[in-house]
């Protein structure tokens, strides 16, 4: 089992499970590829069904998560808010690499339905999103249901070569008035896997991914980002601020990644 809890933050809820109590691995998906389960898991945690309540322990990609709430990022800023705090979960990946990240217990309502989860990073703002548990399997032991890491499957980063490469991109999002160039350079150095993206605006002045915030690399022309990607099998969901507005806007945009075109 890859889940090590040293502090658990998170609550209950009541519901009507439709499954007997126990302990099931169940896959957990959300709406945006910032806020999702550490690809050593495969989107896939540990649920707990006792007494009419669900909760599930995922583990993240990271420590940049610092605080979940079930529910909308409106109620979490409220005072008395009972926010839902992280432990710190060890994964393991195909190659036997550890390290730490964070985890969280979340409460489920439901299962195979939408609810609300909120969630605030270390750059300090709230962030609504919606997230669904389903396909409950009977165990406690994620790589048992799985049968190994995401990271040999086909289409995540670190299928690649060392190396530069380019890769087909599409920006979505916005007022649809924005671009980004296309082929984008891919870098990869070992487990670093690096896009640059260029904007057909020199007015993006800092971008957001996976709740870090990422200056760009250039002081002139168009603004340039470095960022990383950790697979190109699903749309990444990137955060940027804009300057060309009367005031400073992030907007949300989405990038999607051919991977085809790799080349």
């Amino acid at each position: 089992m890859l889940i090590m809890m040293t502090g658990c933050g998170g609550t209950e809820t009541t519901a009507d499970p439709g499954i007997a109590d126990g302990t099931y691995v169940a896959s957990f998906t959300t709406d945006n590829s910032m806020f999702h389960v550490n690809e050593a898991n495969q989107d896939k945690g540990i649920l707990t069904v006792k007494d009419g309540k669900m909760t599930i322990h995922v583990s993240l990609q990271s420590k940049k998560i610092i605080n979940l709430y079930p529910g909308l990022a409106e109620d979490a800023k409220k005072d008395g808010a009972e926010l839902l705090e992280p432990t710190t979960d060890k994964v393991v990946y195909s190659d036997g690499y550890e390290d730490e990240v964070y985890g969280f217990d979340i409460p489920v309502p439901a299962l195979d339905e939408e609810f609300d989860v909120a969630l605030i990073g270390t750059h300090g703002n709230w962030y609504d999103h919606k997230v669904v548990v389903s396909d409950p399997v009977e165990g406690d032991d994620i790589q048992a249901v799985i049968g190994g890491s995401a990271s040999g499957e086909s289409g995540t980063a670190t299928d690649l070569a060392d190396g530069e490469h380019t890769i087909e991109v599409a920006l979505e999002g916005g007022t649809g008035r924005a671009s980004v160039e296309s082929p984008a350079v891919i870098r990869k150095n070992g487990d670093d896997i690096i896009a640059v993206i260029t904007w057909s605006s020199p007015y993006y002045d800092y971008m957001i991914v996976d709740g870090q915030r990422y200056e760009p690399v250039n002081t002139e022309g168009n603004s340039v980002f470095e960022i990383p990607v950790a697979s190109f099998d699903s749309p990444l969901d990137v955060i940027a601020d804009t300057t060309a507005m009367s005031e400073p806007h992030e907007i949300e945009y989405t990038l999607k990644f051919d991977l085809s075109s790799m080349k």
